[in-house]
């Protein structure tokens, strides 16, 4: 056994006697750390949460026939991800690096919510997260790692990700019953509802979602798979925003709509106080169908970003050899676009998906990622035929594109907040991903190998391609 092997296990078992001390000495990752030592680590820490599970389902399961006065909740996920070495013509300051490397996440979240009255309802969901994506989350605009949205330093922080009022109002005989989920109450719901959420929430909450490509913890790792890739979603670093959403459903179809505020800096946390002049409006319409019986959906998306964004031609025109997008913001800008989304059970073990987005481009990213164009399809596959239903396969592929003035303003030597490599040979980014997700533990405990190549990092024929190497370990009960 060597030296930092052993160093690993100390520092676990000093841990252990500490929890305060256990996240921050646990977690406080070199990237230069072997893939066999971070699995070790994670591998003790998991059965420590396992077991706490167990615990917990004994103890604190509810009678979910009877609407749920209250629902309690937690998920841990670790994702850690390992480059090779790649060849590159050259780099820039937000380049991936071509060296090989190793990175993890964590986020813990607890689900707190309640019924205060009849239709009102409130969520409370306190958050941790650190680690660091690969080359501190810069030079892939499909970044691999959907959980690093939500880190904001290596060292792990606690912080509220989600803290709103919900108020529903329901008519009609017809009920759905809803079974009791993190930020779910379980019980009856009428199938005819308006209700109207206000505070912070994560706006991939109430939209775009997707049967089998949106959540990062348990399906596809990939940012352009976890939402439509060209949708500039309103969030503040970690993935969250302030606003109010409402919701009218019917039977067989939604209507959403949300009015948010806007980041004074983009990819950053303070809000904008400036709400008439820097705010965002999403609207989005999803219809539900059968075919043959197998349930299919279709979302369609529509937003516009307004605040004091940048502009990509104003900063070419004023600096042609060194533009910078930053330099040119002021109010009274906008970003507009669309997204398309459907997912279709083909039997109930096996589900497609596909989805379709475009904003302008002429104005600076803001929120998500510097995707201009998206198209994304794949498919899902649970493992019933090997006796193993509760696994699944995914296989999905991803094309990103950018807008004329984007693609100039970095062929310029201009920088985003994500990707630019100081000049720019453009190409699609294409990325395919396949994961394997095991159930390694009553449905509470998960481990997924994954895969991603990556043709054009950061939209650049010059570099690459990379290979990604994954291991997740899900914890939730």
């Amino acid at each position: 056994m060597d030296s930092s092997t052993n160093s690993l296990r100390k520092c676990y078992r000093n841990a252990c006697r500490n929890p305060e001390l256990n996240l921050k000495s646990t977690f406080s990752l070199n990237s230069n750390a072997n893939f066999a030592q971070i699995f070790y680590m994670k591998k003790n820490l998991l059965l420590t949460i396992l077991f706490a599970s167990v615990i917990q389902l004994a103890w604190g399961q509810q009678d979910t026939v009877k609407q749920d006065r209250y629902s309690l909740h937690f998920q841990q996920t670790i994702i850690s991800q390992y480059k090779p070495a790649f060849s590159a013509d050259y780099s820039g300051k937000n380049s991936l690096s071509t060296l090989a490397e190793t990175q993890s996440s964590i986020t813990t979240t607890f689900f707190g919510a309640a019924r205060l009255w009849k239709g009102a309802e409130v969520y409370f969901n306190p958050e941790l997260s650190g680690g660091a994506g690969l080359s501190q989350t810069l030079g892939i605009a499909g970044f691999p790692n959907g959980e690093t949205f939500r880190v904001g330093s290596a060292e792990p922080k606690i912080y509220v990700a989600r803290m709103y009022f919900k108020q529903n109002f329901e008519w009609g005989t017809e009920k759905d019953t809803i079974a009791s989920d993190a930020n779910v109450l379980g019980g009856l719901k009428s199938k005819r509802y308006f209700s109207i959420a206000v505070g912070k929430f994560g706006m991939a909450d109430f939209f775009d979602n997707n049967n089998f490509s949106h959540d990062p913890r348990s399906q596809f790792m990939n940012w352009a798979l976890m939402d439509n890739g060209a949708w500039d979603y309103p969030a503040n670093t970690r993935g969250y925003v302030m606003g109010t959403t409402a919701e009218l459903g019917q039977p067989d179809w939604t209507l959403r709509f949300a009015f948010t505020m806007v980041t004074t800096q983009a990819n950053q946390s303070v809000w904008d106080a400036k709400i008439g002049k820097a705010n965002t409006e999403t609207i989005e319409y999803e219809k539900r169908y059968t075919i043959d019986d197998k349930k299919g959906t279709l979302r369609i998306l529509g937003f516009l970003n307004n605040g004091k964004f940048g502009n990509y031609d104003l900063a070419i025109a004023q600096n042609p050899k060194a533009p910078n997008v930053d330099s040119t913001q002021a109010y009274g800008r906008h970003k507009y676009g669309f997204g398309i989304n459907t997912d279709q059970f083909i039997t109930k073990d096996f589900g497609v998906f596909a989805k379709a987005s475009y904003n302008d481009g002429h104005t600076e990213t803001w929120f998500f990622t510097e995707i201009d164009r998206s198209i994304t399809f794949g498919g899902v596959l649970k493992g019933t035929q090997w006796n193993r239903g509760d696994d699944e396969i995914g296989l999905a592929f991803i094309g990103d594109g950018l807008s004329q003035p984007h693609r100039q303003y970095l062929a310029d030597g201009g920088y985003g907040f994500l990707i630019g490599d100081g000049k720019l040979n453009y190409a699609p980014e294409m990325i395919a991903e396949v994961y394997y997700k095991i159930n390694a533990y009553q449905k509470k405990f998960f481990l997924t190998p994954d895969y991603q190549f990556i043709v054009n990092p950061a939209y650049n024929r010059d570099r690459g391609p990379v290979n990604v190497f994954s291991i997740r370990a899900h914890v939730e009960f």
